[in-house]
């Protein structure tokens, strides 16, 4: 497995831990927008552009809704242990 292989590899995990976990916390909204950053870059360096364009307006929408949650955490549902 080469460097590059295994940054998108990374990058994907992260954009999968932090979407499940994106109902705990803003912070985990927010965890996901950098990694669908990281997917954005590794797809530029790939060469999939079409991907990597995509990868980077999620992020932006991504980043934008966790701006709005963390404004308004009242509107967070409450999780139980």
């Amino acid at each position: 497995m080469d460097a590059l292989t295994l940054f998108g590899l990374v990058a994907v995990t992260l954009m999968l831990v932090t979407c499940a976990c994106e109902e705990r916390s803003p912070w985990f909204v927010l965890g996901f927008a950098i990694a669908c950053a990281l997917g954005s870059v590794y797809s530029f360096l790939q060469g999939a552009w079409p991907f990597g364009i995509v990868e980077a307006i999620w992020s932006v929408v991504a980043l934008r809704r966790g701006w709005l949650k963390r404004a308004s955490p009242g509107r967070m549902p409450a999780i139980s242990p």
